[in-house]
C-alpha cells in the first residue's frame, strides 16, 4: 500500500472492495478562494482533501484546525463536465454536479485529460 493509499484511507471511510483508481493534485473552488489539495477517484467515491488544515471555530468559539474534505459517492454524481476559460484556453476546469444540484469546480488539475477520463470511468459504472 503506497503513501497516497494511506492518506485516502486515513481521511475517508473505505468500504470493502473499494479500489483507488487515480489521485491527482488540484484546487477546489470555494467561496473563500481556491484550496490546494488531492483529488481521489475510487470505484465508490470522488473525494478531495486539502493539503493544509484550515482554521474553523467550534460552538464554544474556540479555534480548531482541520482539513477541508469533500466526499461524493459516484452514484450521487449527475454529471462531470470539462470547461475552459474562453479568453485563456490553457485554464481548464472540471465541473462535478451532484444529483441534488451542488456544483464542485476543480482547477489546476494535474494530468487534466487523464483525470477527466478516470472521472468519466468511475461515474459511468453506476
Amino acid at each position: 500500500m503506497g503513501g497516497v493509499d494511506k492518506v485516502f484511507m486515513k481521511y475517508f471511510s473505505v468500504i470493502k472492495g473499494e479500489r483507488l483508481l487515480k489521485v491527482c493534485h488540484c484546487y477546489l473552488s470555494t467561496t473563500s478562494g481556491p484550496l490546494a489539495g488531492l483529488l481521489f477517484i475510487s470505484t465508490e467515491k470522488v473525494a478531495f482533501c486539502s493539503e493544509r488544515s484550515i482554521k474553523v471555530f467550534n460552538k464554544k468559539g474556540q479555534m480548531c484546525r482541520m482539513r477541508y474534505k469533500v466526499s461524493i459517492l459516484v452514484k450521487k454524481i449527475k454529471s462531470v463536465r470539462q470547461s475552459e476559460d474562453v479568453e485563456k484556453p490553457r485554464h481548464k476546469y472540471i465541473n462535478i454536479t451532484t444529483v441534488d444540484n451542488f456544483d464542485f469546480w476543480l482547477m489546476g488539475v494535474s494530468k487534466y485529460h487523464k483525470t477527466y477520463k478516470y472521472l468519466e470511468q468511475a461515474t459511468s459504472q453506476t
